[in-house]
């Protein structure tokens, strides 16, 4: 089943820039952020109203201690904020390509800081596979 999620993202996030950079044309990257955020927001508690989960939601959401709360703010203001704004403001003025296998390079660092600060293990099939990472990043630096 992990797989399947897995495989659904990956869809999902190799289908997803094409419209981004299409709806980027004639805006700015922070107005296209906002009008992402809205829109998922929007979608999201729709989902939560729609399915009756709300109740669980609020539940869950009071249980939840104020460090797991940092850690989730901290997560958004990275990812969501900082993260995606960079990757809008990228993918308006740069080649699509480009920023897209750029990006793809984001578990190479989750990798790396993983092991070091979680002390997640690191198998010898991921390290041949960041190692393809990496070189295919020289591979597309040097054709710039």
């Amino acid at each position: 089943m992990v797989f399947l999620y897995a495989f659904l993202g990956m869809l999902c996030w190799g289908l997803a820039p094409l419209f981004g950079k299409l709806g980027l044309f004639r805006i700015d990257p922070v107005t296209a952020l906002c009008i992402r955020t809205l829109m998922a927001a929007t979608l999201v508690l729709g989902w939560l109203v729609g399915f009756w989960k709300y109740n669980q939601f609020f539940s869950q959401v009071f249980a939840v201690p104020p460090l797991f709360w940092a850690f989730i703010a901290i997560e958004a203001v990275l990812a969501t904020l900082v993260g995606d704004l960079a990757y809008f403001a990228a993918l308006k003025w740069g080649n699509i390509n480009y920023v897209t296998l750029i990006m793809a390079c984001s578990p190479l660092v989750t990798m790396f800081l993983s092991y070091i600060f979680l002390s997640e293990p690191v198998t010898g099939a991921q390290l041949i596979g960041a190692v393809f990472i990496i070189t295919g990043l020289i591979f597309i630096s040097l054709s710039n």
